[in-house]
């Protein structure tokens, strides 16, 4: 295997050019603008192709990273996307929204003594080559195996089984509930971090390897899971997500101006009400946003507040910055636009005029005591310390659950306590005959990356049971 000189060690990481942030705060285009050639080129060239490859470790796909980097690296970008989509059907995506950080970036050598690989900007380099040059990937035809294959959402897990599974030559159909494919990439994820075109195009590719996809199809209520077996499919994946919206529970929950997350960025992305009024979607546009929340969704839903219009957003986190769980380039991102932390902050009440229309946040002070059952410190309120926080527009984003439809109407597939779905860790079976489920409805809300991850488990788990059924 080649062996980087090690001089390259002290080559400063190349940084990805950005809109700026007075610029970017006023429209929803994609903030980070991508590599040039040059550019991608002499960040490769970091690369030290570490004989062990502690970056391979660290992807939940499994990308043969050094393998990908070490084409770029030689100017073979054709390549290089060829050797990603040997287990990543999804490229674009992963390089625009995977927490690369605590990933493969997290075990990258270089990382020791300074800056990691750029491996996801590179990832998104290779993948928004191909799409220009409109390279498809290259795996030779299949035969067909006759069998058929129902995947149940059209999210990343969901994805991720069908390009896998369509390869093997099994006939595969998704099935998604909205109008339109890619389940959080497209209803979750705003434009300006996940450009929804990226998306199209990659369900597009699933289409051209032979994948069907059916949209408005609830499963669980247009069909039942029995019914997908009577019309002779042969397996069936479960990646629905988990979309029910949650809330806080405390007083004035039901004030107007009080909205899910879940719902303000799907009315923002999906159904482009940015884009008012060339698309009829009505969105809330508050001057005083307040966003509760630390994670990506409670980024995504403030900064595009901002872009909607807000004089003034604030993100509102009961812990410290130390324990946000968005990437802290979204965080970074963030602050430079001009959105507010309010840390060690806990709601406990919102306030409404006589109209019933929200018009302040009552909070406590809080301070870390002992690490929980998360493995961050829990929040301990101080006594005494009410304060308000003006608002006429409230995103709570602290978290989301398993959305019962499908469930409901399959009484004997096993749930545990929260209401996902049990699976097995390395193989996504459930404990029904040929069903098995994985991504978000399994895991509870985490990454695009670890519900691709499942969805590679299972399709590998999915061909070997179609393979000995025979």
């Amino acid at each position: 295997m080649e062996t980087a000189p090690k001089h390259r060690e002290k080559k400063p990481r190349v940084s990805m050019p950005e809109q700026e942030p007075d610029q970017r705060a006023g429209n929803f285009q994609e903030v980070p603008l991508g590599y040039t050639a040059e550019m991608a080129v002499e960040e490769a060239s970091r690369c030290l192709q570490c004989k062990k490859e502690p970056c391979v470790s660290g992807c939940p796909v499994g990308v043969d990273i050094p393998g990908f980097v070490r084409c770029i690296r030689s100017g073979e970008f054709g390549p290089a996307i060829q050797k990603i989509w040997a287990t990543n059907s999804l490229p674009a995506v992963c390089g625009r929204v995977c927490p690369q950080e605590i990933q493969c970036e997290g075990r990258c050598v270089l990382g020791k003594k300074g800056e990691p690989l750029a491996i996801g900007h590179l990832e998104r380099f290779a993948a928004d080559f191909a799409r220009d040059a409109c390279i498809s990937c290259d795996a030779a035809p299949v035969r067909s195996t006759g069998k058929k294959v129902a995947v149940v959402g059209s999210g990343p897990a969901g994805l991720t089984v069908a390009g896998d599974l369509i390869a093997k030559g099994h006939q595969v159909t998704v099935f998604e509930a909205l109008h339109k494919t890619g389940g959080v990439l497209a209803y979750g994820i705003p434009e300006f971090r996940l450009p929804k075109d990226i998306v199209a195009h990659e369900v597009a590719q699933l289409e051209r390897m032979g994948v069907r996809f059916e949209c408005n199809m609830v499963i669980g209520v247009t069909l039942t899971l029995d019914e997908l077996f009577e019309e002779g499919y042969d397996a069936v994946f479960l990646g629905v997500g988990a979309g029910l919206p949650r809330f806080m529970d405390i007083p004035g929950e039901t004030l107007i101006g009080v909205m899910s997350a879940n719902e303000y960025l799907s009315r923002a992305n999906l159904m482009k009400a940015y884009r008012f009024p060339e698309y009829d979607t009505p969105i809330p546009r508050g001057r005083n946003v307040a966003v509760i929340g630390g994670g990506n969704v409670a980024t995504d839903a403030a900064r595009s507040a901002l872009r909607l219009g807000a004089d003034r957003v604030s993100i509102v986190y009961r812990r410290s910055r130390q324990e946000m769980p968005a990437r802290a380039e979204e965080i970074r991102h963030a602050e430079e636009e001009g959105v507010e932390l309010h840390l060690l902050t806990n709601p406990v009440r919102f306030l409404g005029d006589d109209d019933g229309r929200l018009v302040g946040m009552e909070c406590l002070k809080m301070t870390l005591g002992e690490p929980d059952s998360s493995g961050r410190r829990r929040p301990v309120p101080e006594e005494g310390s009410e304060f308000v926080i003006e608002c006429d527009l409230v995103v709570v984003a602290v978290g989301s659950g398993a959305n019962p439809l499908l469930t409901r109407s399959t009484g004997d597939l096993k749930l545990n306590r929260w209401g996902y779905i049990e699976a097995d860790p390395e193989t996504g079976k459930t404990n029904l005959e040929g069903v098995w489920a994985g991504g978000d409805i399994v895991t509870g809300s985490a990454t695009v990356i670890l519900a691709m991850g499942a969805g590679r488990k299972a399709a590998d788990s999915i061909q070997k049971y179609l393979t000995e059924k025979g």
